[in-house]
């Protein structure tokens, strides 16, 4: 089984392939070759990776099997749109999961490794972006208690899309969350 552990920085390259892969798998068939090429070229590379891992602001976690990374995800302190009312919010910008891992635990385990960081850093209500048309994971995030706060826009390269705000208490306090429209985020 997949050990998670947080990246350093000689992951960045396995990462980023990583990353790419997951992303135009995800959301490939539903969108222009373009549009994806644009997104993955100013989203994911070694150099990228490299700079999200050294980020204080950032956390990534990496699901390390036998044969290399399976899944990863990535953390994110510091502005929540306005919908997510919290103290101290902390994202979930990226969680992904190799296709030949799905149904297999390891989004679960990357999910509760994030609550878990997320608390250790003080968080007290967790975030997430995700598109609007990808019910598998909006499923799985309603599964780890996640309710819609609101929406806001994510720019798939040339093409603006709807991402749904879906948010979470993680510190046992209620979250007195209010729907709102944002207008920028990351897609999951």
């Amino acid at each position: 089984m997949p050990v998670i552990r947080p990246a350093t920085p000689s992951d960045a390259e396995p990462l980023s392939r990583l990353a790419e892969a997951t992303f135009r798998s995800t959301f490939g068939a539903a969108n222009t070759r373009e549009d994806m090429d644009l997104h993955c070229r100013t989203s994911y590379g070694a150099a990228i990776q490299s700079g999200e891992i050294a980020d204080p602001r950032m956390l990534t976690l990496l699901s390390d099997g036998d044969e290399g990374l399976v899944g990863f995800a990535q953390l994110r302190w510091g502005d929540a749109p306005k919908c997510v009312a919290a103290e101290s919010p902390g994202e979930i910008q990226r969680l992904y999961v190799a296709d030949a891992w799905h149904g297999k635990g390891i989004a679960q385990g990357l999910m509760h490794a994030c609550t878990e960081a997320l608390q250790a850093r003080g968080s007290d209500v967790a975030w997430l972006g995700v598109w609007e048309h990808n019910p598998r994971a909006i499923s799985f995030y309603r599964k780890c208690g996640f309710v819609e706060v609101g929406d806001h826009v994510f720019p798939l390269g040339s093409d603006p899309q709807r991402d749904i705000v879906m948010a979470r208490s993680i510190a046992g306090a209620p979250s007195n969350i209010t729907p709102q429209r944002e207008t920028s985020g990351e897609r999951r």
